[in-house]
């Protein structure tokens, strides 16, 4: 197995950027996961890798070894790609044993020529058709696709497919795996599943994964890293659950998370002990313990950021949380059945919470919402990163 370096790399087409200085290192038997909204420069990296674009600047290196100007057969990777990619005509068995009869050119014309003019040659195709037949069962019982190895293509469901795409990069055994967003021709109940099960093939395979997607529920759910882009930087690297809890800046905070946070224009006042935030129709008092780093902005006007969840209805306040309130009027209501999101209105301000299924908000009504002062965050206003 092994890692996977980005050195100040940089691609531009022309005079238009599409990934600027990338410097980010992929453990070895790392799930990394690039994520970002489209044209930021995700898939134009995943493909500088696989040897599919040219480095404009900068290095990348597989384990020690510089694969910069490499071919991109020589660079031990394998991708699956967003379309399935699989040839029609072949079966399911072929196409999995494919690239690997066209590296041991074990091809029938050889094998012909072979068992006339050279007996022992034609021995050694026979030792490699065992290994490949071997491999490829073996990815086959790995996706529980074995029943599926004498179809051909368009007899397979789409998530059948996609498990062909995969089998077909794991019976080349890569030190590097590359997914380009593979679950994206998938409906939603099939995405689940198959999210589900190339997590598990991680864990199984125990190779380096690197995963490209738009989805940010994916990334979050799949990646053991996740790296943000935007516009062709890398904003934040991190656990999903550290992007979460405490994001770089204004951009991810908004990116990660679903629905995605709340933002309000907020003016701080008060002491350094005892900050208040002031929005255009309500007020709310920090706890002490949650001011440090606030006081330097005193009278500044400022971004806060509330995730949904983290907005109750002021009847169904979880216990040991520090709130304030704010008077909303109801907009639009969705019940999702283990929750509601209800979508507001507060002064100039719109937003959404995700609240307690009892609750009794209808369209139109005037409710009192609960923040939960202990996981607010705070940006600035001229740089968009996040207030510690």
């Amino acid at each position: 197995m092994a890692s996977v370096t980005f050195n100040n790399v940089a691609k531009r087409y022309g005079n238009v950027t599409a990934v600027h200085d990338l410097n980010l290192e992929v453990a070895d038997k790392e799930f990394l996961v690039f994520v970002g909204p489209s044209g930021c420069g995700k898939t134009t990296s995943l493909r500088m890798l696989a040897g599919l674009e040219e480095v404009t600047e900068g290095k990348i290196l597989i384990g020690d070894r510089d694969v910069t100007d490499i071919a991109p057969k020589d660079r031990d990777i394998a991708m699956v790609f967003q379309s399935y990619a699989l040839y029609p005509h072949m079966s399911v068995y072929d196409n999995l044993a494919f690239s690997l009869r066209l590296r041991a050119k074990t091809g029938r014309v050889r094998k012909l020529i072979t068992l006339v003019f050279n007996r022992p040659a034609y021995q050694k195709i026979r030792d490699q058709e065992a290994d490949i037949d071997q491999r490829v069962h073996k990815a086959a019982q790995t996706l529980l696709i074995e029943q599926l190895l004498p179809r051909k293509p368009k007899q397979l469901s789409g998530g059948q497919r996609q498990r062909v795409a995969v089998g077909r990069a794991i019976v080349r055994e890569p030190k590097v795996f590359l997914f380009d967003e593979p679950l994206s021709n998938l409906d939603a109940k099939l995405r689940v599943q198959t999210r589900a099960e190339i997590t598990k093939l991680h864990q199984q395979l125990g190779t380096t994964f690197i995963y490209v997607t738009h989805d940010q529920v994916e990334a979050m759910t799949m990646g053991t890293r996740i790296a943000v882009m935007k516009d062709g930087a890398l904003q934040q690297v991190d656990s999903p659950q550290n992007l979460y809890d405490r994001p770089a800046n204004q951009f991810v905070a908004g990116f990660i998370g679903s629905p995605s946070m709340n933002f309000f224009d907020v003016l701080l006042k008060g002491t350094r002990d005892n900050v208040i935030v002031e929005g255009d129709s309500f007020q709310l008092n920090i706890p002490a313990e949650r001011t440090k780093g606030l006081d330097q902005y005193l009278g500044q006007t400022v971004s806060m950021g509330v995730r949904p969840e983290d907005l109750h209805d002021a009847n169904f306040i979880p216990p040991n949380v520090h709130t304030g309130t704010l008077d909303a009027q109801v907009d639009v209501t969705e019940l999702m059945g283990n929750e509601v999101y209800l979508y507001l209105l507060t002064g100039k301000s719109s937003y959404v919470a995700r609240v307690d299924p009892r609750t009794k908000a209808r369209v139109g009504n005037k409710v009192q919402m609960a923040a939960n002062l202990d996981n607010l965050h705070f940006f600035s206003k001229s740089n968009e990163k996040a207030i510690r």
